[in-house]
C-alpha cells in the first residue's frame, strides 16, 4: 500500500470522518489518498482558522479533530492554533508536509524546523521517516490527544516517505478504562465536607469533560451544595438551578466571592490552573477538596489539604453517596449573595440604550438561543459579560476561552459546532477586532452552504485592552480601528449584512437571522461605558480575599 493510503487508512481507524486544512504542494499525494476515502476535506482559507477548527471538534465531541498544513508558512501559522488546544485541554491532532528529507533537490528553500518549533506547544511532535511507523505513530498521536489532560499532538509527514510502499496495517484504538479514586481518598474527602459548615461546590474546565455533568447534577441535587464554576466550567450544571452562585474569575469582590469568602470548605471538581484563578488560598483555614483526572498542580496560590485522584464522575457519585445532606449545614450567607446576583443580572436586560447596552446583549442572546443553542465567542470585552450573565442550561453550549482567550477563534469555533450538531442553532459573537482576524471564513461558512448567524460587536477599537487602559489612568492611545461596512462586507461573500437601530430591533433581528437559513452577519454596536461598575459589583463587600 502507498504510505499516503496508509496514513488515511490510519486516520479511519482513528474514527476520523473530517479534516479541516489547507493543503500545499508536500500534501498532494495525502490530498489524493483522501479523496479515495470517505473522509470530508473542508478547505479553509487560513491555516490558523482549520486548527481552531480542528480544536472545538475535539472540544465537542471528546475525540481528536484533525487539521491539515503544507511546510513552512502553512506550518507556523498553525502555531496560535496549536497553543489554542493545549491550553484549552481540546484534542487535536494536527499534520503538516515537508520536503524530501531523503533527496531533496531544492535547498533550504520554505524549510523551518517544525518539529522544534511544535515541541513547547504540543503533547508530542515528530517526523515520520518511514511509512512503517505510520500506523503506531497515527495511534499514539491521537492517543496522546485525547488522553487526559487532553491537548494537540503534530505528525510532519514528507513527501518522500509518503510515496513510499509498504506491507503495515493500520491498528485499531485499544480499549481503556480511566482509573477510579481508591477509597481512603473518597474517606477523608467525605470528612472534610460533612465536617464543615458551610462547604460550597466548584465547577472547573476539566469537568466539562467525559460527561461528568450527569452526576454532578445529581450531586448538587441530592447533596443541596450551592455550586459555582469558572468560565470554562458554565453549563455543567444548569445554571437556572436555585443553588447556582454565578461563575468565577471576573472580579475579586464579586457576588460569588462573597460566597467564596464565607464558606469554609470548597469542593474543587475539575480545576484546571490554565484557567485564572478561581479563588485563591492564602492560608489553611478553609478546607479545599481537589476531585480531578490528576492530581493537583501546587502553586502559591492553590495547594488543596485533600486529594481525590481519579474518574471525576464515579469520585462525585461517591462522594453523594457518603455525604448526604447534614443538618449543620448554614448555607444562609450564599443565599444571600445570590438572591443580590440575581438582583444585579436582573438590572440590565432592559435597558434600551443604543449603542446597545453588554447586559442587554446578553439578555437578548439568551431569548433568542434554545437550551441546546450554541454560542461561541471570540475574546474581548463582551465575553466577560457573557461569562457573568449568560445563564447556559447545557453543558458546552458557551464556548469560551479561558485559557489562550485568543482573538479569531469565535468564527471558526461556531463553523466546526454547526457541522457538529447541524440541527442546533449557532451564534458566533465576536468583537471587530477578532472578527477581522479571520473574517475571510465567511466564505467558507457560506460554501459550505451552513446556517449560521454571527454577531459583530462593535466599539471601533480594542475595547478590551483601552478599558484596561483606562482603568491603569493612561490616555487612550494605540487602540482606535477603522472598519469596513459590515453589511456589505457580508454581502460580498454572499452572507446576509444586517444593522438594527435600536436594542428592540437587534432582538428582534437576531431571532429572525437564527431562523432564517444561511450565514448572517448582524453589525451591533456596544457601549462599553459601564465596565468597571458592573463587572466589579460587590467589590466593597470584600477588600481583602482569602481561600
Amino acid at each position: 500500500m502507498k504510505a499516503s493510503d496508509l496514513f488515511v487508512k490510519a486516520l479511519e481507524a482513528e474514527g476520523v470522518r473530517c479534516v479541516f486544512g489547507l493543503p500545499g504542494e508536500e500534501n498532494l499525494d495525502l490530498l489524493e489518498s483522501m479523496r479515495a476515502s470517505g473522509i470530508r476535506l473542508v478547505v479553509t482559507r487560513h491555516e490558523q482558522a482549520a486548527g481552531f477548527m480542528a480544536a472545538t471538534q475535539g472540544r465537542l465531541t471528546g475525540r481528536a479533530g484533525v487539521c491539515l498544513a503544507t511546510l513552512g508558512p502553512g506550518a507556523t501559522n498553525l502555531v496560535t492554533a496549536a497553543a489554542y488546544a493545549q491550553l484549552g485541554a481540546m484534542p487535536m491532532v494536527m499534520i503538516t508536509g515537508q520536503k524530501p528529507i531523503k533527496a531533496s533537490k531544492q535547498g533550504h528553500f520554505q524549510i523551518v524546523d517544525v518539529v522544534g518549533m511544535m515541541r513547547p506547544l504540543t503533547k508530542s511532535t515528530r517526523t515520520l521517516v518511514a511509512a512503517e511507523q505510520i500506523p503506531s505513530a497515527v495511534r499514539e498521536a491521537f492517543r496522546r490527544a485525547e488522553e487526559e489532560r487532553p491537548g494537540a499532538t503534530h505528525l510532519e509527514l514528507p513527501e518522500d516517505v509518503a510515496r513510499e510502499s509498504s506491507a503495515a496495517v493500520s491498528l485499531a484504538p485499544s480499549i481503556h478504562r480511566r482509573p477510579v479514586a481508591d477509597e481512603a481518598s473518597i474517606a477523608q474527602a467525605v470528612e472534610a465536607i460533612a465536617s464543615a459548615r458551610r462547604p460550597l461546590l466548584m465547577i472547573g474546565a476539566g469537568a466539562n469533560r467525559k460527561s461528568t455533568w450527569e452526576m454532578l447534577r445529581v450531586f448538587v441535587d441530592r447533596v443541596g451544595m450551592p455550586f459555582f464554576s469558572t468560565q470554562m466550567g458554565k453549563g455543567v450544571v444548569d445554571e437556572t438551578h436555585p443553588l447556582w452562585m454565578g461563575t468565577a474569575a471576573l472580579s475579586d469582590g464579586d457576588f460569588v466571592h462573597r460566597a467564596i469568602e464565607a464558606s469554609d470548605c470548597i469542593v474543587n471538581v475539575g480545576h484546571d490552573v490554565i484557567e485564572k484563578p478561581p479563588f485563591v488560598m492564602r492560608d489553611s483555614r478553609r478546607t479545599v477538596v481537589h476531585l480531578n483526572f490528576s492530581s493537583a498542580e501546587v502553586d502559591p496560590v492553590y495547594f488543596p489539604q485533600v486529594q481525590v485522584t481519579g474518574d471525576i464522575a464515579n469520585a462525585v457519585w461517591r462522594l453523594a453517596e457518603g455525604v448526604g445532606q447534614r443538618p449543620h449545614w448554614d448555607f444562609a450567607p450564599f443565599e444571600r449573595a445570590r438572591a443580590e446576583l440575581d438582583a444585579q443580572l436582573a438590572g440590565g436586560a432592559g435597558d434600551d440604550r443604543f449603542p446597545l447596552y453588554p447586559a442587554r446583549l446578553v439578555a437578548e442572546v439568551r431569548r433568542a438561543m434554545p437550551d441546546d443553542g450554541v454560542v461561541c465567542l471570540d475574546n474581548g470585552m463582551y465575553k466577560l459579560w457573557f461569562a457573568r450573565y449568560y445563564r447556559c442550561r447545557r453543558p458546552n453550549t458557551l464556548l469560551l476561552d479561558n485559557a489562550l482567550a485568543t482573538m479569531g477563534a469565535g468564527l471558526p469555533s461556531a463553523i466546526a459546532a454547526k457541522l457538529v450538531h447541524p440541527r442546533r442553532k449557532m451564534l458566533a459573537v465576536c468583537g471587530d477586532g477578532g472578527f477581522m482576524m479571520n473574517s475571510q471564513e465567511l466564505e467558507t461558512a457560506v460554501r459550505l452552504k451552513l446556517d449560521l448567524t454571527v454577531a459583530v460587536v462593535r466599539d471601533d477599537g480594542y475595547g478590551m485592552i483601552r478599558w484596561k487602559q483606562g482603568q491603569m489612568g493612561l490616555p487612550d492611545f494605540g487602540m482606535a480601528l477603522g472598519n469596513p461596512d459590515f453589511v456589505r462586507y457580508a454581502e460580498a461573500y454572499g452572507a446576509h449584512g444586517h444593522r438594527p437601530a435600536s436594542a428592540t430591533e437587534f432582538g428582534s433581528t437576531l431571532t429572525r437571522c437564527l431562523e432564517s437559513g444561511g450565514v448572517h452577519v448582524i453589525d451591533v454596536p456596544i457601549d462599553y461605558s459601564d465596565n468597571a461598575r458592573a463587572l466589579g459589583a460587590g467589590s466593597e463587600a470584600s477588600a481583602a480575599h482569602e481561600s
